[in-house]
Formats: structure tokens, C-alpha cells, sequence
């Protein structure tokens, strides 16, 4: 599992806490995508685990180590949604908190591992809040949540919440120069589109990511002062969600241009188009359009079996309605 620079302090407070004897038994780590929580949690599992730790790193030899290197420790459990599925039932939990009060096969620490854990469905979450209100001895759970406020507020209140913010942007740009041959104006808008996650940036800046994100980019003041509707196909694909997210980052940046904040916007790279936005539309308009697209977008996300082509179809019409008034309003 790859290691990322910015991981390590928290890595290093965190076992620092253990080391002291201090260490919560129950560790809740928000982050953004693509900021590395995956590692964090796994390197800190290794040292759990270990039983000959050198200060705050692993050995990586005793039979421990050897056991999580290969992926198959007795005493480490991956509680997750199966493949398909995106809730995690009370039967999982219970199947593994049950395992937790017996002795260690390893006769070391038991370590239990929710990538997500907005997948607990409700019964599943108090399922595990009665295990972490009363933890079997040197049993260890360590949780991830992109939006800790949608847990139960019971389960957050058993866990030590620990924030991992983005490192600053000149060091995320350093990293991203190293790790990629994009422009300086490349890596910047890939790192503010994507919240300042590292990481997540890199994955953008994949060509045909980011070839599907300039076309959108291109598409949309052609759009404006042409056929709303040939948006449609730009935007009917799998990632959907992510190419409206794309649109409403150059509408608030069209308004950042007009309200003088030019240096504040999320596509340096495509500061043209900010401006073309910006002269077509009026603050107004691109505030209303913003609040249209941020519903279409949530529920493309959150309707189940929704139809994509409809929603969008549907979403575009409006919008040109919106923009259009007259043209909409008048007779066939």
C-alpha cells in the first residue's frame, strides 16, 4: 500500500499517544478521498500488530508482521459492504465483534478495520456501539468517514475523531510535479478540484480523465451561446455526478471572476472559458443555475434506479428556461 509524505505526522502522533499508553481504543479518521486513510490506518495496524516495534515503525519480521504483509493475520478484520452492495449489516458485525472476546490467536492486539463506516446500517451500528462501550482487552478499531456527522451521534461519541487535512498547497504541488508531467496550471486546478487531496489530484490528471474534463470544459460556453441541449452528450456517461461537479466549478469561478477574485478560481488552466462564462451570464442567473445543478446532482447520486438520460434531459431543459425565458415561453 503506498505511503504518502503528508501522512506522517498524524502517523507519528498517533502512535505516540499508544506509545504512552494513552491510545484510544477507537479511532474515527475523517478524510477526503484521495488523501491516504487506507495507509494511515494500515500502518498503523502494522504497528498494533507487531510485536517487536522499533519506536513508532513496525519490524516487518516477526511472524506478526510477516502475517499482515501477506494479508492474512487471524486478529485483523476488515469489516466492509459486500462487493455490490453498499450497506454493511448487523450479521457482519456481530460475526466479527464475536470473534473479538476470545483470546488472541496471535496472542497480540485484534485490530478491526471499517473502511467506510456510512455503510453501518442502523442495527449494525449499535450492534458495534455495544462492543466499543465496553472493548474486549488490546482490541483496536479503527474507522474511516468522509462525513463523520452522518454516524449515529452514540457511535461518534465512543471514538477519538481525528481530522486529516490536506497538506498546504505549495507542498501538494511538489508532490503532484514529482509524481506527474502536467503544467504547474494543470496541477494546480486538479488539486483545487479536488478539495486539496493530493492524491485524488493525481488520479484527475489520469489523460483520459482529464481529456473527458477538458471536453466538458469546452463544451459548456459553446453551450451557452448555442444548443443547451448538446450538453446531453457530454454529460450522459457513468461519472455523470462527477462532470456536473466539473460544470459548477466554472460557474462559482465565473462569479469569482466578476466579483474580482480571478486568483481565487479552480481551473487556472481554463481561465478563458471562466471569462467567457462571465461575460455571458449575469451573477443572478449563474446562482440559480449553481442551486439547479447541485439538486440534479444529488439526485443522480441518491435516487435509486434513477434515469440518467431522463434526469439530465430533464435538467438541461430547465436550465435553458431558466436562461432563456422568452424563447421558452413563446409558442410553437
Amino acid at each position: 500500500m503506498k505511503w504518502y509524505p503528508w501522512l506522517n505526522h498524524s502517523y507519528r502522533q498517533i502512535l505516540s499517544q499508544h506509545q504512552a499508553q494513552r491510545g484510544h481504543h477507537a479511532l474515527l479518521i475523517q478524510a477526503l478521498p484521495g488523501m491516504g486513510d487506507d495507509a494511515l490506518i494500515w500502518g498503523i495496524s502494522r504497528w498494533l500488530m507487531c510485536k517487536q516495534p522499533d519506536g513508532v515503525k513496525s519490524c516487518g519480521e516477526c511472524h506478526s508482521c510477516q502475517l499482515m504483509l501477506a494479508g492474512t493475520h487471524p486478529d485483523w478484520y476488515r469489516l466492509e459492504a459486500e462487493k455490490g452492495k453498499n450497506s454493511l449489516g448487523i450479521d457482519a458485525v456481530r460475526s466479527v465483534t464475536e470473534k473479538l472476546y476470545h483470546h488472541a490467536q496471535q496472542g497480540g492486539a485484534k485490530v478491526v478495520w471499517l473502511p467506510d463506516a456510512g455503510q453501518l446500517t442502523e442495527a449494525a451500528a449499535n450492534a458495534l456501539l455495544k462492543t466499543l462501550e465496553e472493548p474486549p482487552k488490546n482490541t483496536w478499531f479503527l474507522l474511516s468517514s468522509r462525513e463523520p456527522s452522518r454516524l449515529l451521534p452514540t457511535l461518534r461519541s465512543r471514538c477519538l475523531l481525528w481530522h486529516l487535512a490536506p497538506p498546504g498547497e505549495g507542498q501538494s504541488l511538489q508532490w503532484l510535479q514529482k509524481n506527474s508531467a502536467a503544467a504547474l496550471n494543470e496541477r494546480t486546478a486538479a488539486l483545487r478540484l479536488s478539495a486539496g487531496a493530493p492524491a485524488a489530484a493525481l488520479a484527475l490528471l489520469d489523460d483520459k480523465i482529464w481529456q473527458q474534463r477538458q471536453r466538458v470544459c469546452e463544451a459548456l460556453p459553446a453551450a451557452l451561446q448555442g444548443d443547451i441541449m448538446s450538453l446531453l452528450t457530454v454529460l450522459h456517461h457513468d461519472d455523470a455526478a462527477r462532470r456536473i461537479g466539473w460544470i459548477c466549478s466554472l460557474l462559482v469561478d465565473a462569479v469569482k471572476w466578476q466579483q474580482g477574485g480571478g486568483q481565487y478560481i479552480s481551473n487556472p488552466d481554463r481561465q478563458a472559458e471562466v471569462i467567457q462564462i462571465a461575460s455571458l451570464l449575469p451573477a443572478s442567473a449563474i446562482d440559480a443555475s449553481l442551486r439547479q445543478w447541485i439538486i440534479c446532482r444529488d439526485r443522480l447520486l441518491n435516487v435509486v434506479a434513477v434515469n440518467r438520460e431522463l434526469l439530465l434531459t430533464e435538467q438541461l431543459l430547465s436550465w435553458e428556461a431558466l436562461l432563456n425565458p422568452a424563447s421558452a415561453s413563446s409558442p410553437l
